[in-house]
């Protein structure tokens, strides 16, 4: 459920009082844990915390001219969720906080990146403060890019595939017109 909110604080106020109190305690703790090279704002209707165009210019690759998003804060329709895209498609982040998480005796509800909770009761505020406080902006952007700019990899000459190496347009052009000419030789032949 997107926010039309245009700030924090009007997003806020736009919550019943139960969900404003438990939206503003987990977004206290993603505060104090926060790097310094990201920001706080509005981003996709909720409260975002990502890297902005002055650290990261880039930005998001499915739409560059977002700041590249780190984590959210929303008020959904049946639920509060906090995204955490630090933890998504890293292994080893997500064992770490499934692991945490379990260790406090609270149930998880997790999806792919966000923590589904009903109540701030539900969440266990120390495991999402030390996954944020784990992901430094430096090292976020270093994964993102590892993930969505993965290293090119060497094609295999055609030669190696057996087909023939053409060095230029002209080149390859001629092995096209020789191929063709020694087709209509063997239909003559055979008529």
């Amino acid at each position: 459920m997107q926010s039309k909110a245009t700030s924090v604080d009007q997003y806020l106020a736009s919550l019943p009082e139960d969900r404003r109190a438990a939206v503003s305690a987990v977004r206290n703790v993603i505060l104090k844990n926060l790097d310094k090279d990201y920001e706080e704002g509005i981003q996709y209707g909720m409260i975002g915390y990502y890297v902005p165009h002055k650290v990261f210019p880039s930005g998001y690759h499915c739409d560059p001219k977002q700041p590249l998003p780190f984590a959210s804060l929303a008020s959904q329709k049946n639920h509060m969720a906090i995204y955490l895209m630090g933890i998504y498609g890293q292994p080893q982040q997500e064992k770490w906080f499934r692991e945490a998480w379990a260790k406090t005796g609270k149930k998880l509800d997790m999806g792919k990146s966000c923590v589904r909770f009903k109540k701030l009761e539900d969440v266990a505020l120390d495991v999402i403060g030390e996954a944020i406080r784990r992901a430094p902006a430096k090292a976020y952007i270093q994964h993102y890019e590892s993930v969505i700019r993965p290293p090119d990899k060497k094609k295999a000459p055609a030669a190696a595939k057996g087909k023939p190496v053409a060095k230029t347009k002209a080149a390859a052009k001629k092995t096209v017109v020789k191929k063709v000419a020694a087709k209509k030789t063997v239909a003559k032949k055979r008529a």
